[in-house]
């Protein structure tokens, strides 16, 4: 252990968002619970090049006793987990659905996109975000998006969409994030679209614990799309 320059962050001020994870290419960063934390001493180099990435303003260099910065480890904690430098997320912003037209991928000149928000993975939207005030919120499976064509004008149309994978991501992290979002922003209403198959069903229960834990009474409808099209309730 020496004294040494290390990231602090100020949890108050963390809102999620996920930026100064990526901008960490030691990988000493990780979201848990829905804010970012130091995970090692060791894997922090106390550059501080992930400060400027922060739109809260939620990390500041400290000067404290510590475990010295070892670079091998930080790499080996990369290969496990998979962390690596890539371009940080865009921090929590409001979009107006407009008309689409020809791509490269051939878009229908009247297509439209309805999606009012951005990042839209639960783990990374900021439980603070502006766009979730008095929201109606679509909380999708992942999968929905490719098996299910009216997504857009049936169930995004309106509605701040979050998503997530009810088999692969962490619950309590999932259920957490989702009963802070309720809390803090007067939901409207819940809106869930998950895939046919029983691992995908779990979205449901997941949200139901949310609202409960939130303390919150709010209407909550369940649909299924089918893996060949189609939805039911």
């Amino acid at each position: 252990m020496s004294r040494r320059k290390i990231i602090k962050i100020d949890e108050n001020l963390c809102t999620g968002c996920g930026s100064c994870i990526t901008s960490c290419a030691e990988g000493a960063i990780e979201l848990i619970n829905g804010k970012a934390r130091v995970v090692s001493d060791r894997f922090c180099d106390g550059l501080g090049a992930c400060l400027k990435e922060c739109p809260a303003g939620a990390l500041t260099i400290e000067e404290r006793e510590a475990e010295e910065y070892d670079e091998k480890a930080a790499i080996d904690h990369q290969k496990v987990s998979g962390a690596a430098a890539s371009p940080p997320c865009q921090a929590a912003i409001s979009i107006s659905p407009r008309p689409g037209g020809p791509s490269a991928f051939n878009a229908a000149p009247g297509d439209k996109s309805q999606l009012m928000s951005w990042p839209i993975q639960m783990r990374l939207v900021p439980t603070t975000a502006p766009y979730l005030k008095g929201a109606r919120l679509l909380i999708a499976a992942d999968c929905t998006g490719f098996a299910c064509p009216s997504i857009q004008e049936e169930f995004l149309k309106g509605r701040i969409a979050l998503i997530g994978c009810p088999k692969l991501d962490d619950r309590k992290q999932f259920v957490d994030k989702l009963s802070e979002i309720i809390r803090a922003n007067e939901i409207k209403d819940i809106t869930t679209l998950h895939m046919e198959v029983p691992c995908c069903s779990n979205l449901r229960t997941l949200v139901s614990e949310a609202v409960r834990l939130s303390g919150k009474s709010l209407p909550v409808k369940h649909f299924v799309a089918a893996i060949r099209g189609g939805v039911s309730c």
